[in-house]
């Protein structure tokens, strides 16, 4: 919403600076093609008619052998123009810079046979013209702040009823999510009692597979609502500057496999942390983080087949922590790494990414970090994240990187 406001108020700034930029830009061309066919004309009428005693106002007239003025500019006649025109018979007009001003000079010889040279200067309707762009400035000051504060009003009422429905529709996505999650809870914790007690019991195999799709399908209904309720908290407090602390990546992570135990045990993968022996610290929101770390784990776990390997990686990296998950799955084609990101993206395997991947660069992306993702087809994948470092209270050990066992 503020960069809504925000791009309201440049485009409203820049329009009536152009506007006022386009109108002075006219009214100075009007103006000097005025001034400049006057000066032309008096030049001119001076040249063929005027009294040389008794010039035109800020014209001087001058001849060969007469004594110019007492009030004449230095540096004429110029006599160069002098000699051609009496040489040519043809008008020299051309402008000259002298005395730290402009003259208009016209050289002619008369119907009587006289030469003659006009020297008109052109101060003041310089200095008009500079008077008329000073205006102007002002005015493109006055009518930048101007329009800056008309557009922030503007920007203000027109984005507000946007703002005040995407609130709402936020508002309803957590109030929706949060009421869900318990009754979801509930159910899932009710169907793997069921699918235990029907292993336990002996029930058919068609109830026993029935049971355990169910309690797949409930515990990712559960994962689509915590997406849901960590997105439209990010979305209301982007910040969320008051729950910030530092976090430790390496005993994170090692506790995001543990949680994941089971599920890389029944999938027959081997899943190995390696990390230094010393703290890795981010500033950052422990329970967003430890989804994002989650769910590349997750997705890890899903595109990799029984018998694969999965590494979680975290190092020091110029100034910033580096976690790493590599997998031995399908892997994809380096042309959708960024199109993973997608909400819902479908890769050309049929493989879907759901919510969990686009919502991961939008966790790290607000702690001031990047996501970026490799891989190739049937070579398997490689996830890096890096987030900026925060001081801690460990000392660096040179020690070698310890590694997790298998789970």
């Amino acid at each position: 919403m503020r960069r809504a406001r925000l791009r309201i108020s440049v485009i409203t700034g820049a329009t009536i600076t152009l506007l006022i930029t386009l109108v002075g830009g006219v009214a100075h061309t009007v103006m000097t093609h005025a001034q400049d066919e006057q000066v032309r004309r008096e030049l001119r009428y001076g040249a063929s008619r005027g009294d040389l005693s008794s010039p035109p106002v800020c014209t001087w007239l001058y001849t060969p052998g007469a004594i110019p003025l007492a009030n004449s500019p230095d540096g004429f006649p110029v006599r160069a123009d002098m000699d051609r025109a009496l040489r040519t018979r043809e008008a020299v007009e051309r402008t000259v810079r002298r005395n730290g001003t402009v003259y208009l000079v016209r050289t002619q010889v008369r119907a009587d046979g006289e030469l003659v040279q006009a020297v008109f200067d052109l101060r003041f309707q310089l200095a008009d013209r500079r008077y008329l762009w000073s205006a102007l400035g002002v005015a493109e000051v006055v009518g930048l702040l101007a329009a800056t504060a008309t557009g922030a009003v503007l920007g203000r009422r027109a984005v507000a009823p946007l703002a005040d429905a995407l609130t709402r529709q936020r508002r309803f996505v957590a109030d929706a999510s949060h009421e869900l999650r318990t009754p979801i809870t509930q159910v899932y914790t009710r169907a793997q009692v069921l699918a235990r007690q029907a292993v336990a019991d002996d029930l058919p195999a068609r109830h026993r597979d029935g049971l355990a799709r169910l309690v797949g399908s409930v515990g990712r209904l559960g994962e689509v609502l915590d997406d849901l309720l960590l997105s439209a908290s990010l979305a209301a407090d982007p910040a969320r500057r008051s729950e910030h602390r530092h976090v430790e990546l390496v005993t994170l992570a090692r506790s995001v496999v543990a949680e994941e135990s089971d599920r890389t045990r029944d999938s027959g993968l081997t899943v190995v942390v390696n990390g230094p022996s010393y703290p890795l610290c981010v500033d950052g929101i422990e329970s967003a983080l430890r989804r994002a770390v989650g769910e590349l784990l997750v997705n890890a776990i899903g595109h990799t087949p029984a018998g694969g390997r999965i590494e979680v990686d975290l190092a020091q990296a110029d100034g910033t922590v580096q976690l790493t998950v590599t997998d031995t799955g399908s892997g994809f084609d380096p042309a959708e790494a960024e199109r993973l990101f997608e909400r819902f993206h479908r890769g050309d395997a049929g493989g879907q990414y759901g919510l969990g991947l686009a919502l991961l660069r939008e966790v790290i992306a607000h702690h001031g970090g990047t996501v970026a993702a490799t891989g190739r087809p049937g070579r398997g994948a490689r996830f890096t994240i890096r987030l900026p470092e925060c001081a801690s209270s460990g000392v660096p050990d040179p020690a070698p990187a310890v590694t997790a066992g298998r789970w």
